[in-house]
């Protein structure tokens, strides 16, 4: 929440042109400061994203099937940019706000925002969260996976296996009419029911022409966000972050890792769908 909460009240009124929507920087997709507000999508704007998501979803898919012991966060985070560069999308967060690279790769106690390094080799049992997203046409795709390297332990297999089940309880309850505390009452409840916490201090967002939107996603019950009723067409990345052990974190000296405070292992897992009148669709399935 700390993060994405500062970014939405850095926006000011309503946006100008497409031709504005659209445009990168040397370093990434340009931050557009001009939109606020719940957005809703046109039909052509979700197909835009539908694209943009299926570039996301088939990185996400290919580093599932490739990161192995030896293996470096460099070496992930080198193939997600070459894909997502051929197949005519930015990285979304290459750039974004100063981040260096277009993953971010967290591992174990790692939360969110992990910088890939050549340093950091991975071994087997390594719970690793990969982060990414795709700016295509003027609008972004955004998913997490968790990925359990080789022999993981039955404490790592879980807790991505909750977590992931979370999600989709999560996004069970999103549909026309509905809430945004429907959604993080399913996810908290399923969480805390296998004895597991919610971190609480980042959230999910709306996305569309911005990476981050409102309204901010949360994962849990609470009366200090706005408790937005969903429409169909509102653009939505929902991603439970979950603690084995306490849900406090704390950030490191790079000033973007994000670590538990007790060293107890983190996953995530993470889609952008889009609101109907009876469901969502889920834009990033990997299952294609």
């Amino acid at each position: 929440m700390n993060l994405f909460a500062d970014l939405l009240a850095g926006s000011s009124t309503k946006a100008s042109t497409t031709k504005a929507a659209s445009a990168t920087t040397s370093t990434g997709p340009r931050i557009q400061k001009g939109r606020r507000g719940v957005e809703i999508k046109s039909a052509r704007e979700i197909q835009v994203m539908r694209q943009a998501s299926r570039i996301v979803a088939t990185v996400l898919r290919e580093i599932m099937e490739m990161a192995a012991p030896g293996m470096t966060t460099a070496d992930l985070d080198r193939h997600a940019e070459e894909r997502i560069r051929a197949m005519g999308a930015t990285p979304s967060f290459k750039g974004y706000h100063g981040f260096p690279a277009s993953i971010c790769a967290s591992i174990n106690d790692q939360v969110v925002h992990g910088i890939p390094s050549a340093k950091q080799v991975i071994k087997a049992g390594d719970l690793v969260k990969i982060d990414t997203g795709a700016y295509f046409e003027g609008y972004h795709g955004d998913s997490c996976v968790s990925i359990c390297v080789g022999e993981c332990s039955e404490d790592a297999t879980r807790l991505s296996r909750v977590a992931q089940e979370s999600l989709m309880r999560g996004l069970a309850r999103i549909k026309a009419g509905n809430t945004l505390l429907d959604i993080a009452g399913a996810v908290q409840d399923h969480v805390e029911a296998h004895g597991y916490s919610v971190v609480e201090d980042f959230t999910g967002h709306g996305v569309g022409r911005n990476l981050h939107e409102e309204p901010s996603v949360f994962n849990f019950r609470t009366n200090d966000l706005p408790n937005v009723k969903l429409r169909a067409g509102m653009t939505l990345a929902v991603e439970p972050i979950l603690n084995a052990g306490s849900k406090e974190c704390r950030t490191l000296r790079d000033r973007w890792t994000v670590v538990t405070v007790d060293g107890s292992l983190s996953a995530q897992w993470e889609h952008t769908i889009v609101v109907s009148s009876d469901g969502c669709e889920i834009l990033t399935d990997r299952d294609f």
